[in-house]
């Protein structure tokens, strides 16, 4: 006898974890985070809410993972045996930066959790950020501290500045305006004048340094 194909979700946990995923980003996108309850995320999936506890354990973890796929710095990981040598570093640091510039104009649900980050304490968004920092300080450590030397703290804070600007200028028109400070932040032009910015800051300090 042939053997029976077990049907539904258990036959593919992988496909279902997705489509849960899946959920949680159309939900946020829509409703926001208020909305993402586990019996909304269960119906917008077209599941039994039993599975998010069985495949994720809770409804926190299955959004803590959603956010970790969503977030850029959390996912950035520059070889850094490569790039500790004098200098490399620059080039890393820029492409990243610009990357998070254009990849938040895109991602509608990693605007809504900046926000939520902004807005709420929770535990989960506390654990993201923790990692955020954790990548950050890996960065700082081996690649841009050791080059700057006594130096490196200022350029840790024109860092910061420089990726608070990227994200508040990707939120600002996404919600309230088009124009900060005189510069359309829905055209490619007055986007290209803020990249071409970044990449000046940071070049001023690599080239004074050197």
């Amino acid at each position: 006898m042939p053997r029976k194909v077990v049907q539904g979700p258990i036959r593919d946990k992988e496909k279902t974890k997705q489509k849960l995923l899946a959920a949680v980003g159309k939900i946020l996108r829509v409703k926001g985070y208020s909305g993402l309850k586990v019996s909304k995320i269960a119906a917008v999936a077209g599941f039994d809410k039993k599975l998010i506890y069985e495949y994720f354990g809770s409804t926190d973890k299955l959004i803590d993972e959603y956010i970790k796929s969503q977030d850029y710095w959390s996912k950035f990981s520059p070889d850094i045996e490569e790039e500790i040598h004098v200098g490399k570093g620059q080039e890393a640091l820029t492409q990243g930066i610009l990357a998070q510039f254009e990849n938040l104009k895109k991602n509608k649900e990693l605007q809504k959790i900046i926000l939520w980050e902004l807005s709420e304490s929770k535990p989960i968004l506390k654990n993201i950020l923790k990692q955020r920092e954790e990548v950050a300080a890996n960065l700082f450590e081996n690649v841009t501290d050791p080059y700057f030397g006594e130096d490196a703290t200022k350029i840790r804070a024109m860092l910061a500045l420089i990726a608070a600007g990227v994200y508040y200028l990707n939120l600002f028109p996404a919600y309230n305006g088009t124009e900060f400070c005189g510069i359309d932040m829905r055209t490619d032009e007055g986007r290209d004048e803020v990249k071409k910015v970044i990449v000046e800051i940071i070049n001023h300090y690599y080239t004074t340094k050197k």
